[in-house]
């Protein structure tokens, strides 16, 4: 005789409680607090949205598609910062939800420090943490009015 499945979550909102549930999450001064002592600061936000807010100076920036490829310490196609199970990693999206998801999954593949930060990029440019233009945006011309 088989056991049923052990129910999911009911919903998005169930998911992430879950995912935070199991993190430390920074604030963004905290987060950069960690940077500094080390932590691998990691930008999971789309293209278009670094290009228009800009980026955190020094931050990885990891597609959400591609984090686990690139942050598998011992996978074939991770990046040089990938270093050891033991790395401290904040990820980053703009208002701080796919992110949880994305920590969580990093811990599920061993990366047992892996957080994230409560709130996002917003939370980051709100408590005025540096930001430089994103890729892209130098080129842009100005926009009169």
């Amino acid at each position: 005789m088989t056991t049923p499945p052990t129910p999911g979550p009911s919903g998005i909102d169930e998911l992430v409680d879950r995912a935070r549930a199991g993190l430390d999450r920074l604030s963004a001064p905290r987060a950069r607090d960690a940077a500094a002592e080390g932590a691998l600061l990691v930008d999971i936000r789309y293209a278009a949205l670094r290009e228009r807010d800009g980026v955190i100076p020094g931050a990885l920036i990891v597609e959400r598609n591609e984090l686990e490829w690139r942050l598998d310490p011992s996978g074939s196609h991770r990046v040089r910062e990938a270093s050891g199970h033991d790395l401290r990693v904040v990820v980053i999206c703009d208002e701080g939800y796919a992110s949880s998801l994305a920590a969580e999954s990093l811990r599920r593949l061993g990366l047992h420090r892996a957080t994230d930060l409560d709130g996002g990029f917003q939370a980051w440019r709100a408590a005025g943490l540096p930001v430089v233009p994103g890729p892209g945006t130098a080129a842009r011309p100005a926009v009169e009015s």
